[in-house]
């Protein structure tokens, strides 16, 4: 059987969202400690380095967009109206978020607005093909 390309990459948008949140939190244990990893997190935290707080909002950036994303992708599907432009905003969206955390982690800028940018016509470009 043959998998929708917006099907696909919702599957591996969930191994992206697993980097995302290994990233995040790997370096925010880096900062704080694996006491703090393991423990309750009560009480004042450890304000987090460069590297941890700009994991931390590149993850919050994501979560932002892939609750639009998933929505769009299975709205695609159920409704027959996969491929075509859909099918290229899903691979927009998906190559985007790709580039995205990398250069948000070594604070390239511009480049890194311009992903964000290219991720969101991803989803436009889905939605005009489901409408």
């Amino acid at each position: 059987m043959h998998l929708p390309t917006e099907l696909l990459l919702l599957g591996w948008s969930t191994v992206l969202l697993f980097a995302y949140v290994m990233i995040q939190g790997q370096t925010a244990t880096r900062d704080r400690r694996l006491d703090w990893n393991a423990g309750p997190r009560d009480g004042e935290q450890k304000p987090l380095g460069e590297m941890a707080g700009r994991a931390e909002r590149a993850l919050k950036n994501f979560q932002e967009t892939y609750p639009v994303f998933i929505a769009l992708a299975l709205g695609l599907a159920v409704t027959d109206r996969t491929g075509g432009l859909g099918a290229i905003g899903a691979w927009l969206w998906f190559g985007a978020r790709i580039a995205y955390i990398p250069l948000y982690l070594f604070g390239i800028k511009y480049v890194r607005s311009l992903c964000w940018t290219v991720s969101i016509l991803g989803l436009l470009l889905m939605l005009i093909r489901f409408l």
